[in-house]
């Protein structure tokens, strides 16, 4: 692990180690990518002011998220077929945040179910739901997160129908994966990836598997989960889980001021501003371009977090600088995962702590209570 000295290594190393279809559906965006380009674009346009002679001989990252304390202000986001990417990856996340001090959180279109994660970690982690046609379904999660004793509940808003994902498409993307003449020999030139995952215990959606009348076999459940996308969903709808969720509600998928204020007017917690990592509306703008309307909009009423992008320490910064709480990691995390499990997760949180350490000192801001928009050249 000396040698990984970014998270553009671990991308590397999860592209030699895993088949093509599962590293695409990380790697890419909805449509032409244009999303997906810009948020790094955007990210990378930003310049930091260089100042000198300030105390930073005790930077302090510390922060806290939702009134729990954490090491840095960083979660990992909710990343669909984790275990995919690596045996059990979803309970290698969780163990690796919870190991450094920041929020896990499962999505429910993971590999390992909530139960899985649950008996294999001891920290609270958060979960995440879409608003699905089934309500009794979406009920039966949310009862399934409150027995879990999850700390959170992320909505995702953004996903009333499916961005068509032509990397997914074109590389022939299945679950569970399978052996066709498409990709016998990208698996077979992957033997410790194949071993792990294409053979293992669990290699489709355990949160829906056993769980779904009439899905027993998993071409039903596969057209199931695609005809619950609910194009009808509205802020009623977020008032119905507001209403049934006790604890702190998170909604994910806000670009537009005006929906910020909506999401506050129905109760949230938290609002995460996402495009879903450019992987639904292809020509939305980058996250970081709308985060500063959106906490403008938000006015400290709540917690704004920040996703879509982020590959380094000083991406934190930037989200920091222009008002987030703290960001999260999807894309970097399935990165890691595939490289290494839990040791590689570990190693990118190391990477990412020790980046925004730096970049705050060298920017003259001594801890991340003192970031803000002074911090930035093009602010």
């Amino acid at each position: 692990m000396s040698m990984i000295l970014s998270v553009g290594d671990l991308r590397n190393i999860a592209k030699r180690r895993i088949p093509r279809a599962i590293f695409d559906y990380a790697d890419g965006g909805s449509y032409e990518e244009r999303t997906l380009h810009a948020n790094a674009a955007d990210l990378d346009a930003m310049t930091f002011r260089q100042r000198v002679m300030v105390d930073v001989s005790a930077v302090s990252l510390a922060t806290t998220v939702l009134g729990s304390a954490i090491s840095m202000p960083l979660a990992i986001a909710p990343t669909g077929l984790a275990g995919l990417f690596h045996a059990d990856g979803e309970i290698h996340g969780a163990r690796a945040a919870a190991a450094f001090g920041i929020p896990f959180c499962l999505s429910t279109m993971s590999i390992c179910s909530i139960e899985d994660v649950r008996a294999a970690t001891r920290q609270p982690f958060w979960f995440q739901q879409y608003l699905m046609r089934d309500r009794g379904f979406n009920q039966e999660l949310i009862d399934r997160a409150i027995a879990a004793q999850c700390s959170a509940l992320m909505l995702t808003l953004d996903l009333p129908m499916l961005g068509e994902r032509r990397r997914d498409s074109r590389s022939g993307l299945s679950i569970p994966p399978r052996l066709s003449l498409r990709n016998a020999w990208d698996v077979a030139s992957k033997p410790a990836w194949a071993l792990k995952v294409l053979f293992g215990k669990r290699r489709t959606l355990g949160n829906l598997v056993g769980h779904i009348a009439g899905t027993s076999g998993v071409l039903n459940l596969a057209e199931w989960t695609h005809s619950q996308f609910d194009a009808s969903a509205n802020w009623r709808d977020v008032e119905w889980v507001r209403g049934r969720w006790p604890g702190r509600l998170i909604l994910k998928g806000v670009l537009d001021a005006e929906d910020a204020r909506l999401a506050l007017a129905v109760g949230a917690d938290a609002v995460v501003v996402s495009n879903h990592g450019g992987r639904q509306l292809d020509g939305a703008p980058s996250s970081i371009s709308v985060l500063p309307e959106i906490v403008a909009a938000i006015d400290g009423r709540c917690e704004v977090l920040f996703d879509g992008g982020i590959r380094s320490g000083q991406d934190i910064a930037k989200a920091l600088a222009l008002g987030a709480r703290a960001g999260l990691i999807g894309k970097s995390f399935l990165f890691a995962l595939a490289a290494a499990g839990e040791a590689g997760v570990t190693r990118a949180l190391e990477i990412m702590r020790n980046e925004l350490r730096v970049t705050l000192a060298l920017s003259g801001t001594p801890s991340v209570a003192a970031a803000g928009r002074h911090m930035l050249r093009n602010r």
